[in-house]
């Protein structure tokens, strides 16, 4: 059923990302909300069994999820409705052998993942969050995957006092090697004397630590813990912002609005109306270019979809016929007209707060949509009074872009780009509207079901 209360979807948005500090706990928290819902796992190393109607998950990886609801087993003339978004946003990825001693200070070398505001990371309590592998003496091909957040605020990078930089209010060009470097929150001269070796094995006594006392493990030798993809993230939580908290402020809302707004509208559906198979696709590393086994710019999809084709019997020829009557939704964020900066928006075409959703075109083809998909998304949002608005690029200005064209480069079938306005896109907090956020999910709840 669909949801009405448009404070109450914000909250769940703002819960759900608060509790998704990375990519892998955002797939995870994704999964239980699925297996709540009776959506049943399948695993892509075995034969697919499904049913002529059924709902189902896959995951790729750890940090990509693919859902669907087959309603019907026509797919070559009902073809597939798909939504797709990505789980990952800018931050900081901790590297190999991070600890880096600098008098009785800590810090640990980490290398941006995406383009982010880095001014934004100062002088905010940083807690770590990812995955580690563990070796199964069992089978070496497949280490023991753990999904960890440490849920503490561990470290932090500070500012240079403005007494020792002088212009640094006039501008300045921050070295990723040294000032974005985060120190550790640990005092290691407890009583005045300095802990012997305090930077050897830092980051894997934690992670022992935390496998063992909090995820609930047997005793774990630190040579048998592998490597992980670790980061960082703000500790301090999102939340509704304003008198009548008609704001979302949080971090990740690119793109976890997307994921959350698509895997909610899926499981709201209810029978009637389009009665194909619609699906909601979460992928990784589209903030890094997608070229991953779990980003959109793969086979992933592709084979998903014919596997599924092929467990109802279909040819390859009917496959072929399921996706050129497919469409899909390339779900992703826009950029607000900033009130202190409005020239930098395009002059007819600039999404403002309470407009509803966002329609993104691109003459270079940075997003896929067309005036054919526009025309449809369009008509499905004002069938049902949702509010939309267009967003462009001022045309002076690089534009950023999305999975859309990427997956229209794999896949033929119309493509629309849309989001929702928000400010400080990619800031360690971004800003977005609740009610624009209540468009969006319904939007994409009667894309499905129209």
């Amino acid at each position: 059923m669909i949801k009405e209360n448009s404070i109450g979807l914000a909250q769940d948005l703002v819960d759900f990302i608060n509790a998704s500090p990375s990519m892998y706990s955002a797939v995870a928290d994704m999964e239980r909300i699925l297996k709540d819902n009776d959506f049943k796992e399948l695993d892509l190393k075995k034969r697919l069994d499904i049913g002529d109607k059924g709902k189902y998950y896959i995951k790729i990886g750890s940090s990509s999820i693919v859902a669907f609801n087959i309603k019907s087993k026509d797919i070559e003339d009902k073809g597939f409705r798909i939504v797709g978004s990505h789980s990952d946003s800018p931050c900081f990825r901790i590297k190999a052998n991070p600890e880096m001693k600098q008098g009785n200070v800590l810090k640990l070398n980490t290398e941006p993942y995406g383009g982010m505001i880095v001014s934004t990371w100062f002088d905010r309590p940083l807690s770590i969050a990812g995955r580690v592998f563990v070796k199964n003496n069992e089978d070496i091909f497949r280490p023991s995957e753990h999904i960890i957040n440490f849920d503490q605020p561990l470290v932090i990078i500070p500012n240079l006092a403005i007494h020792m930089n002088r212009t640094i209010n006039e501008g300045y060009a921050y070295n990723k090697q040294v000032d974005l470097i985060p120190m550790v929150l640990d005092d290691f001269a407890g009583g005045g004397e300095l802990k012997k070796d305090f930077d050897k094995d830092y980051l894997l006594n934690l992670i022992k630590d935390h496998l063992e006392n909090t995820c609930g493990l047997d005793y774990i030798a630190k040579e048998d813990i592998l490597d992980y993809d670790l980061y960082l993230y703000e500790y301090e939580k999102g939340s509704l912002v304003g008198k009548n908290k008609d704001y979302i402020s949080c971090g990740r809302l690119d793109n976890l609005a997307s994921a959350h707004a698509s895997i909610m509208a899926l499981i709201d559906q209810e029978d009637g109306g389009y009665d194909g198979i619609t699906m909601a696709c979460v992928f990784n590393n589209e903030e890094v270019g997608s070229m991953s086994k779990e980003g959109a710019d793969s086979s992933s999809l592709v084979n998903i979809l014919e596997r599924i084709s092929i467990a109802m019997g279909k040819t390859k020829e009917e496959f072929l016929m399921a996706l050129e009557n497919s469409f899909m939704v390339s779900a992703d964020l826009a950029h607000a007209v900033h009130p202190n900066k409005p020239e930098q928006a395009d002059p007819t075409n600039g999404p403002v707060f309470g407009g509803g959703v966002a329609i993104k075109i691109h003459a270079g083809k940075a997003y896929a949509s067309d005036a054919h998909s526009v025309s449809v998304f369009r008509t499905i949002c004002d069938s049902q009074n949702i509010k939309n608005q267009y967003f462009m690029n001022r045309s002076d200005k690089r534009s950023g872009s999305t999975i859309g064209s990427i997956m229209s480069s794999h896949m033929s079938m119309p493509i629309v780009d849309v989001g929702i306005p928000i400010l400080a896109m990619h800031s360690i907090r971004e800003l977005a509207n609740t009610e624009d956020y209540m468009d969006y999910y319904r939007a994409i709840y009667y894309f499905y079901s129209i």
